[in-house]
């Protein structure tokens, strides 16, 4: 007998019986709840407008709150968590909650579409951060777009809301609401059916094999934030998706001696910490290319198995030696992460096979890294290239270097000739112009509306001039290129 989806709506028990899969819960609120404050813009994770918090036990007896898109995010990967809407934000007595308050106050709402997003980013916000910084803020609010401009008295308001009680209801009731959802967690797997479509998310290694063995074909689903635009844009169809969201072993961060370990279901914002302790260039990329939303929903290991040619995380990841840990029927297997890519959306992976663990080895003396991605918009723009450069040095003579580069193939891809012109070569500007030389005879890029193929060869190699100038202190220094 298939399951409901059961999970708490602003504290309200729900379980959900006959709605496809795919359904967002986007349009399961606005169709089934008629709870309209969540707003649809984009319809891909863009503009914010759809912002809900999911909030799941932190493992300390209280909530763990994030902010999610809701217009990309499958109905089912709810099962076991508390989904709050703007709409339960307000008390009973119908006194608003600070941060409403706060936008009331600092006249924060022009039109109004978009201004139920940005409660819900505040929201999360205030329950994870008590004193944030202007740039904390900022970075709050990355995934939430105002049409109106109005980002001057929505910065007061996100300011003002801390003025008074930094407490509220939902800090009250957390212990409450955490054991809630523990009466509803599941000790095996959700399996989901409706409309013809099954949704399957096993809790542990060996269920999901034997549900890959049963079906090697079933359509893997991680973070979502890119599968989801396959429903929102193609209008595809799935019958039968298989999640890995509920797996721990999939979602641990670990370190030894020589190596940090990802599990490819964790989300950026779970290994963000670790890649700011080690790879600092890296953590600014992350911030860049995917807002908090986004990042409380994608994974690691989802941006790498979709395979496209401009996604962000694989050129440092190469560029870093990371290798891929595959499981399926035959057991596991490690490649490099450069190898597991063959063309265009095309992947070493076997059916029945899974991206299970992310390898990157800890930087080694005397190394330099950095990371730079080129967008005609700074926060979460498609890269026209991304660069990441790791070089290792010994008496001023390069001993390694790995340069990949995302947007300028159909993968992700080491320029090789130019790793060779650097090799035992000094850290000099001739040096640095021979591998420039080389990377054009690297890569063919394609001409398209991010960017010419003129140009990218040409940024291409300026990042690496810049990449020179920076970690010889040099940056500062006009120097005319031949």
């Amino acid at each position: 007998m298939a399951d409901a989806v059961r999970f708490l709506l602003n504290g309200e028990a729900r379980a959900v019986e006959g709605v496809t899969p795919t359904t967002t819960v986007l349009e399961y609120l606005r169709t089934r709840e008629r709870l309209c404050g969540t707003k649809e813009g984009c319809a891909e994770g863009d503009c914010g407008a759809c912002t809900v918090v999911v909030a799941e036990p932190d493992g300390r007896g209280g909530l763990a709150h994030k902010a999610v898109n809701a217009c990309i995010r499958f109905l089912p990967t709810l099962d076991g968590k508390q989904l709050i809407t703007v709409e339960g934000l307000k008390r009973p007595d119908g006194a608003l909650h600070p941060v409403q308050q706060a936008l009331v106050d600092a006249h924060a709402s022009q039109c109004g579409y978009c201004t139920p997003g940005f409660v819900m980013s505040l929201f999360a916000l205030w329950h994870t951060d008590k004193n944030p910084s202007r740039e904390d803020t900022l970075q709050a609010l990355a995934g939430n777009l105002c049409r109106c401009t109005g980002y001057r008295p929505i910065l007061d308001a996100a300011q003002q809301m801390y003025q008074g009680d930094k407490t509220d209801a939902f800090d009250a009731t957390a212990g409450e609401i955490a054991a809630q959802l523990g009466e509803i967690n599941r000790l095996v797997g959700l399996r989901y059916e409706a409309g013809g479509q099954e949704f399957i998310a096993p809790r542990t290694l060996d269920e999901l094999a034997e549900v890959l063995k049963q079906h090697p074909q079933a359509h893997i689903l991680a973070g979502g934030t890119d599968f989801g635009l396959f429903v929102t844009k193609q209008h595809r169809a799935f019958e039968r998706i298989v999640y890995l969201g509920e797996i721990p072993d999939l979602r641990a961060v670990t370190r030894t001696e020589t190596h940090v370990e990802f599990g490819s279901g964790a989300t950026w914002t779970a290994i963000l910490p670790a890649i700011d302790q080690h790879w600092p260039s890296f953590g600014e990329l992350v911030r860049r290319f995917a807002s908090p939303p986004i990042r409380s929903s994608a994974t690691i290991g989802g941006n790498i198995a979709n395979a496209s040619p401009i996604g962000d995380g694989p050129p440092p990841l190469i560029a870093l030696g990371a290798s891929l840990v595959l499981l399926g029927p035959d057991g596991s297997r490690e490649l490099p992460l450069e190898a597991f890519f063959r063309d265009y959306r095309q992947t070493e992976r076997k059916p029945g096979e899974i991206v299970a663990r992310i390898r990157i080895p800890l930087p080694a003396t005397g190394t330099e890294f950095a990371v730079y991605k080129v967008s005609k918009r700074l926060d979460q723009d498609i890269s026209a290239v991304c660069a990441a450069f790791a070089v290792r040095l010994q008496n001023g003579l390069v001993t390694e270097a790995r340069l990949a580069f995302g947007g300028m193939a159909a993968t992700p891809k080491r320029a090789r000739l130019a790793e060779s012109a650097l090799a035992g070569r000094p850290w000099t500007l001739p040096t640095i112009e021979a591998a420039a030389a080389a990377i054009a005879r690297d890569f063919s890029p394609l001409d398209d509306m991010r960017a010419s193929a003129r140009y990218r060869t040409l940024t291409a190699k300026n990042l690496l001039r810049r990449f020179h100038l920076e970690t010889t202190g040099t940056a500062n220094t006009r120097i005319a290129y031949g």
